[in-house]
């Protein structure tokens, strides 16, 4: 592990859109809040019952199980994202329909256990790439769904969006 303080992106570094999930990172070291995160998901989540884990709040929302295949989804993306600007990647990036990729997803028969343990081996592979990284590679900076980002602001990205979803289960699922 590499002894570099991350430090937390700029506005400049991520697309408006990615505002709302930078911010929800509060505080600390983004490799310990990646990890700790990942943690909090895997303990947090590891008991639902399987009536919960097919709850959705409305018709036509995702189920808990969804939720989560959606936040794996977006974790290998953003974990992609992240291996290819670090790398040099000069080719801009495809964005990823999250709507187009649920219709196409078989999360509804995946056992939520699997689903759990695809975070954990996602997240604790993407912690491992960031800890590998030198200052450098953390402030690249390549294109990704048509905007500028760099890998700094895909590890604050990837946290946010797995605190937003997090919300979202305790404020709409009661989770």
């Amino acid at each position: 592990m590499r002894d570099i303080v991350v430090g937390r992106p700029e506005s400049s570094e991520y697309a408006p859109f990615f505002a709302g999930y930078v911010a929800k990172v509060l505080a600390g070291e983004i490799l310990e809040v990646l990890e700790d995160q990942r943690a909090r998901v895997v303990d947090g989540l590891s008991d639902l019952s399987d009536d919960r884990v097919d709850f959705r709040y409305a018709e036509g929302k995702w189920t808990v199980r969804q939720v989560l295949g959606h936040v794996n989804d977006a974790e290998r993306v953003f974990g992609y994202r992240a291996l290819c600007i670090a790398r040099g990647e000069a080719a801009p990036l495809p964005g990823f329909d999250e709507q187009l990729y649920m219709a196409n997803a078989p999360f509804a028969e995946c056992a939520f256990a699997d689903l759990l343990y695809e975070f954990d081996a996602l997240r604790r592979a993407n912690v491992l790439l960031l800890r590998q990284l030198d200052e450098a590679a953390w402030r690249r900076q390549g294109t990704a769904n048509g905007t500028p980002v760099t890998v700094r602001a895909l590890a604050y990205i990837m946290a946010g969006h797995v605190e937003h979803h997090l919300g979202i289960l305790r404020e709409r699922y009661q989770v």
